[in-house]
């Protein structure tokens, strides 16, 4: 069970925004994973027992993929980590959330190994960069526009 992501992957991406809204607006709405799909049009089903915890088991789907992620750590309202294998690719994901005035830098990590990330490097990288930007401009369009 890993706490950071996988430095060692073919395939590394990291991304970053600042949302213009409260932590614990930003912080709910990224794990309550049931919730996902309403903000979320890249996710169409989710099943999950909240609030996350560290070794909790919860599974999406998304991009014709179905996935099983295991929380490997939590620190409400501040980080958590989770990952898993997906369709022969292994996948450890880090979220940090850090306060910036009256806004939130979200910061977002992700490593991706595996015989079918290895096949193509080049465009698995440019896939998950899609995913975790898509992510994260979802995730602030809908913390900006909660009430």
């Amino acid at each position: 069970m890993s706490t950071e992501i996988d430095l060692s992957a073919p395939v590394i991406v990291r991304r970053e925004t600042v949302i213009d809204a409260p932590l614990h607006r930003v912080w709910q709405l990224h794990t309550d994973v049931p919730s996902w799909p309403q903000w979320q049009p890249d996710i169409t089903a989710t099943q999950a027992d909240c609030p996350l915890t560290t070794d909790t088991t919860f599974r999406w789907s998304t991009g014709g993929l179905d996935i099983e992620s295991t929380v490997y750590e939590v620190e409400e309202p501040r980080r958590i980590v989770w990952g898993g294998p997906a369709c022969g690719i292994t996948g450890i994901h880090l979220w940090t959330f850090d306060v910036t005035g009256s806004a939130v830098r979200v910061r977002t990590e992700e490593s991706w190994d595996g015989d079918p990330v290895r096949a193509d490097i080049p465009f698995m990288r440019a896939a998950l960069d899609q995913s975790l930007a898509a992510w994260l401009n979802h995730l602030k369009k809908a913390a900006e526009n909660a009430s």
